[in-house]
């Protein structure tokens, strides 16, 4: 039961994700992403290449 003035408890648990470098081989846009599914942003193609993962 929740009364006036009581702090709700949060479990919050930390997850280390590495954050990656990419190279995009079509526009040659770098950028930043995580996941196994990576697209440019600038144009949206699959076509990259991993430059380094950083944590």
């Amino acid at each position: 039961m929740c009364m006036v003035g009581d702090v709700p408890e949060f479990n919050i648990e930390e997850i280390e994700m590495d954050l990656k470098e990419y190279v995009c081989l079509d526009c040659e846009n770098k950028f930043k992403g995580l996941g196994k599914s990576v697209i440019c942003p600038a144009c949206k193609s699959s076509n990259i290449e991993m430059v380094s993962a950083e944590k």
